[in-house]
């Protein structure tokens, strides 16, 4: 992509690299973005609710990166196979 500002020579963006935000700086702002929401009401129960918030999109998405082949997604995730086909069938995921 090359952009022209007036006055001013072409610039090319094609050799910048970005740097890839990690997971969890995402996680962090989510969490901040809920504590916002609040409004000075109380919670409790924060890890298991982000645990079951993230667990099941999470194994989404490694089933998807594997072509839905559970052995390989179980390693990238480091999960035995039986763990993963256990949290298979209790999010519903075949």
């Amino acid at each position: 992509m090359n952009v022209k500002l007036q006055n001013t020579k072409v610039i090319s963006l094609e050799n910048i690299k970005i740097a890839p935000i990690p997971l969890s700086a995402h996680v962090k702002e989510a969490v901040k973005h809920y504590f916002s929401q609040l409004n000075g009401h109380d919670t409790s129960g924060l890890h298991a609710m982000v645990i079951s918030e993230v667990e099941k999109p999470l194994i989404e998405a490694a089933l998807e990166y594997c072509g839905q082949n559970q052995t390989k997604a179980s390693k990238v995730l480091g999960l035995s196979r039986s763990t993963l086909r256990k949290k298979v069938e209790q999010y519903n995921l075949s």
